[in-house]
């Protein structure tokens, strides 16, 4: 992401404390924006502590080519994570097979490849190895591995800011702590008190300890201490209530069945086998890996975006589920044993005087034995050509899923987003520059000072390619701002021109894609200007006012 790089950029050459204060005026103009107290330093301080690390190794690398790849680099730290976290929970091969699959799959790759420099691209990590020294702390109760853990949380945290103790949707974080706290005092009044004392005393403080914290919580939220649930949240419950500034953003919109094919292909058909085996088989570790899954189900199939935290459990489940069939079908089998009894009778035939029907049980005995033994080979044989059959089937699927991946990747994922290629109907390839030159030629072809107003789209690229003033950016942070904006977009020319002079724009940059059949310009996003000024200005704009009678 181009603000990325810019802040990143910022931070490395005039030191982190100046980042933290600077405030930006060529955004949002003319209110600018306070960059160090609205972004998540995490990736800005990742990236500039590698930069000064190489620096003082007198490897000299430009903070450029540190974000370009700073994803790729961290993909494969996840793939670290990822199997460390599925041997805690399940089996070496099956975290094995869980690291191979999130290297490739496209529902992570598609924000792990070199120039996607977002936070999702380091946030995946931290998600995982916290993870991981979570569960290795439950597991062996070590005061040095929770230590560990903590410091990963540190981390982690970095990406989120202080969202956990200032916003509501985090209150129940708080909620599991002071729960945790309120189970262990009840347990050393369990040691204390009478049972009939102790039913009484605990009805009655939890009554009033419930009571306390609503209204605490409450309260905080109304003077503003404890941020109220953002709308994002609130779509994530009803997707009707999302309002227009959020419902217009693609990767908002509800999930179809083709996205999980496309972003997991096999894996989202043998996960839910692989958490039936976490279910079957339950205990601590998997509990957390099971609710992580349903939980994860859940948000992807209401949001696109959330596709990246369904991902790293999909690829566990999935491995879990190849490791476990593969185990059944690659084991040695035991070779059959001889029986006790034929070593020991030529023993019987030197102690014991045998009889003409004694040596005629002995040879209906060794028949039927050898019968058996026939029987065993050819049920031996049928299962080695079942377990043949098995095995050549789950690694032909395994084949088509990398296939898969690489096609989805280099197709979909590997093109960045202001170069795009299209293909001619005889296998052609050619590119499309438009947005590279059109920002080239405003740097190059318009003043240093002018203001750029366009849809909020395309405000971080004219930033930080054509290094111009813009009125609304992708940060999508003032709505009512943005519906200004569209207003001026969706009125006629006299309203639109008082508007812009009020705003002081100096250009207006429209994108058309009606000759190339680029479905993404400005005309397919024209309902959504509109939609997004009605909320803000009913009176002079309505949606309704912009269909005809039929349709």
């Amino acid at each position: 992401m181009l603000f990325n790089y810019r802040a990143t950029a910022h931070m490395v050459h005039n030191g982190y404390y100046p980042f933290l204060n600077w405030f930006d005026e060529r955004v949002w103009y003319p209110l600018g924006r306070t960059v160090g107290s609205s972004v998540y330093p995490g990736l800005m301080l990742t990236s500039g502590s590698i930069h000064y690390i190489l620096n003082v190794l007198n490897v000299p690398v430009h903070i450029r080519e540190i974000c370009v790849f700073l994803a790729p680099i961290f993909s494969g730290l996840t793939v670290i994570a990822t199997y460390l976290l599925t041997k805690e929970v399940w089996s070496t091969g099956a975290g094995l097979l869980a690291a191979c699959f999130i290297a490739m799959v496209p529902g992570y790759t598609s924000r792990s490849v070199a120039g996607s420099y977002d936070n999702e691209g380091i946030a995946i990590f931290a998600l995982m190895f916290t993870y991981y020294l979570w569960v290795k702390s439950v597991k062996t109760g070590s005061i040095f591995w929770a230590s560990v853990t903590s410091l990963s949380y540190l981390y982690m945290i970095t990406f989120v800011g202080f969202q956990p103790i200032t916003t509501s949707e985090h209150m129940a974080a708080a909620g599991v702590f002071a729960l945790l706290n309120a189970w262990a005092v009840l347990r050393y009044l369990q040691s204390v008190m009478t049972k009939a004392d102790l039913t009484h005393f605990f009805l009655g403080v939890l009554c009033v300890g419930a009571g306390g914290v609503l209204l605490v919580v409450m309260g905080l939220t109304w003077i503003g201490v404890v941020a109220p649930w953002s709308g994002r949240i609130y779509s994530l419950w009803n997707k009707g209530y999302a309002v227009p500034i959020i419902a217009s953003v693609a990767e908002h919109q509800l999930i179809t069945w083709f996205k999980f094919f496309f972003d997991l292909h096999i894996l989202v058909a043998t996960f839910p086998v692989g958490l039936w085996y976490c279910i079957k088989n339950i205990n601590d570790e998997r509990v957390f890996i099971v609710l992580f899954a349903v939980s994860g189900v859940y948000f992807a199939s209401v949001m696109v975006r959330l596709m990246l935290i369904l991902t790293p459990v999909v690829c566990i489940l999935a491995g879990i589920a190849f490791s476990t069939l593969l185990d059944a079908n690659l084991k040695k089998e035991e070779s059959l044993q001889p029986q006790a009894g034929d070593c020991n009778d030529d023993d019987d035939d030197d102690e014991i005087n045998s009889s003409d029907n004694t040596a005629k049980l002995r040879h209906v005995k060794h028949k039927q034995q050898y019968n058996n033994n026939n029987n065993n080979d050819n049920d031996d044989g049928v299962g080695v050509f079942l377990r043949c059959v098995i095995i050549i089937v789950t690694l032909s699927m395994l084949i088509l899923f990398f296939l898969h991946c690489n096609w989805v990747t280099s197709n979909s994922y590997s093109s960045p987003s202001i170069v795009l290629d299209a293909y001619e109907p005889d296998g052609t390839r050619e590119i499309i520059d438009d947005f590279r030159e059109g920002y080239s030629w405003l740097s190059l072809n318009t003043p240093v000072d002018a203001k750029i107003m366009s849809w909020w789209d395309y405000g971080y690229q004219i930033t930080g390619m054509a290094n111009r003033t813009t009125l609304v950016d992708n940060n999508t942070s003032n709505n009512s701002h943005i519906a200004l904006v569209g207003k001026a977009m969706a009125s006629n020319e006299t309203r639109a021109h008082s508007i812009m002079t009020q705003l002081d724009v100096d250009y207006v940059l429209v994108i058309f894609g009606g000759l190339l059949g680029y479905s993404g310009d400005d005309l397919n996003k024209f309902l959504w200007m509109v939609s997004i000024a009605e909320g803000e200005h009913p009176d002079e704009i309505r949606r309704s006012d912009y269909f005809a009678d039929n349709g």
